[in-house]
């Protein structure tokens, strides 16, 4: 089995996250959650991209540097095992630098503009006409991330598919033009016929979009309506109950496809408990939305519990959480260089050997 290959013929997934802050509920149902389930099955590589993080906070640099060690804190919190996966930084793996460059040349300019991901980040983020080259570039930058690994699959939160797709259209074009791929062989068979990259699938967690507190938007930090993985219990509690479902009396009939509900179905265990939630709350026979509230702050703290202990190892900790970076960069290293090796040799960029030294 070559170096690139996942190992002990387990499937290869690569997924990541910006660092923009500590991790919230959100990400957790969106995505960290398959992977924790996925690290026991698959060969996982997860990046934390903090170039990316470049492209909107230039000058804060000592921050994303402070996110970067806090997400990895939040992954170890949250269940991901430095022993079974590799967890590493993208701005140490030089492979993926080279790869942006190359990938660039696969896509029109006007097809990366128009990925409906970055226009609501240029909209949300309030960035007009003033964003950088860089802006845009990033999300050629993130299908190097992901090819860079040869994955097969995406664990990815429902607003990250059109960058995944951006991904696919990449890999499919370079298979094509240098590896001899036929345009019409289906996507499952690219490396049999010679690709060298997989074209990786979405795994979308089973909540795609959980909404924030606000009952409007997606849960954010910069919109300030998310609840952290990090948050203490009685914090937890105090978020919940700033949900608004609008519902005026514990006898009004409520509309059980609000944002509370959502909370109550993705939270509570108990199934049989849920649907006599959601009938008692349909009906509006004498069930609070502050009652109903308690539950929820309840069932996330339940979830919350393993995650505030797993997280008191590491805190105050960075070197301990650098190391496990550094082993995750080499790793990392090894098997970007190596696809990096067989895209020149395809692309005809291969002069003399090249030397890396992964740390």
């Amino acid at each position: 089995m070559s170096s690139i290959d996942a190992i002990a013929g387990k499937p290869r997934i690569l997924t990541g996250d910006t660092p923009t802050g500590q991790l919230h509920l959100g990400h957790w149902v969106g995505s960290v959650k398959r992977r924790v389930e996925l690290q026991h099955s698959h060969d996982c590589y997860f990046i934390i991209a903090n170039m990316h993080a470049y492209t909107t906070r230039l000058a804060k640099s000592e921050d994303i540097r402070r996110d970067s060690i806090a997400i990895v804190r939040d992954y170890l919190a949250m269940g991901i095992d430095p022993e079974k996966t590799t967890i590493f930084l993208q701005s140490e793996i030089p492979a993926i630098a080279e790869l942006t460059f190359l990938f660039a040349m696969l896509l029109p300019f006007n097809r990366v503009m128009r990925n409906p991901t970055l226009k609501t980040e240029i909209e949300v983020k309030g960035l007009g006409e003033s964003y950088s080259f860089g802006f845009p570039l990033y999300a050629v930058g993130q299908t190097a991330d992901i090819l860079a690994f040869r994955p097969v699959g995406v664990p990815v939160g429902e607003d990250q598919v059109p960058h995944l797709e951006l991904t696919r259209e990449v890999a499919r074009r370079f298979n094509q033009i240098f590896c001899g791929v036929d345009e019409h062989a289906e996507d499952e068979d690219h490396s049999k016929l010679g690709g060298v990259f997989p074209i990786p699938h979405a795994d979308v967690g089973v909540v795609g979009r959980l909404a924030g507190i606000d009952g409007i938007n997606k849960m954010s930090k910069s919109l300030n309506n998310a609840i952290f993985v990090a948050d203490d219990a009685k914090e937890v509690e105090k978020k919940v109950k700033k949900i608004f479902t609008g519902r005026q009396s514990p006898t009004e009939p409520g509309d059980i496809n609000n944002v509370l509900f959502q909370y109550v179905r993705t939270f509570i265990k108990d199934e049989a408990r849920v649907k006599e939630l959601e009938e008692k709350y349909a009906k509006g026979d004498n069930i609070g939305d502050g009652h109903v509230k308690l539950e929820v702050a309840a069932a996330i703290n339940e979830l919350l519990a393993p995650m505030r202990e797993r997280r008191a190892k590491y805190e105050g900790r960075d070197d301990l959480v650098l190391e496990i970076l550094k082993a995750g960069c080499e790793r990392a290293n090894k098997v970007a260089e190596a696809t990096l090796e067989r895209v020149k040799a395809h692309a005809n960029l291969v002069h003399w050997p090249r030397h890396v030294r992964y740390v």
